[in-house]
């Protein structure tokens, strides 16, 4: 080897190196971001009256991350979506964002969750397990109390 292909050679591996240092750095530094603290409240289930039903409850984020509800299951449905509710039409949604030290309301005329395809018809005083996916976040098991089908906890 002569001297020019021996510089390019450590040129193009000390090139390597910092690049290789830099993405490890730019890895840890987004791996140290906190993953959100969501808490989930105001949670229920009107009782349905057919073989499908509404989930309504809500996610605070207490953190500076924001995040996004992707994903809803349950043993109840196979058939879970997320809709959101504009110039009263519901359209089925990917994700709702949760933002950061918000909450994502999830309530009755508005944005909810919706099970199609009931395996068991859920009864008032009974609870439906499921399970919230996120971006960010760990999944969350939810209780969902059934309440009587014209439950409003605005009225209540």
């Amino acid at each position: 080897m002569n001297r020019r292909t021996t510089r390019t050679i450590r040129s193009t591996a000390a090139a390597a190196i910092a690049l290789s240092a830099g993405l490890a750095l730019a890895g840890c530094s987004s791996s140290a971001e906190a993953k959100p603290k969501l808490q989930v409240s105001d949670a229920f289930m009107p009782q349905p009256t057919s073989d499908m039903a509404g989930g309504f409850l809500t996610v605070k984020n207490d953190s500076g991350t924001a995040d996004k509800l992707t994903k809803v299951t349950s043993d109840l449905s196979d058939n879970i979506t997320i809709h959101e509710t504009k110039n009263q039409k519901m359209q089925e949604v990917t994700s709702f964002d949760i933002p950061a030290n918000g909450e994502l309301d999830l309530e009755r005329g508005g944005s909810h969750i919706m099970f199609m395809g009931l395996k068991q018809q859920p009864k008032a005083g009974g609870k439906v397990t499921i399970e919230l996916h996120f971006e960010k976040a760990d999944p969350v098991k939810v209780d969902l109390p059934v309440k009587e089908a014209t439950y409003n906890p605005k009225h209540h």
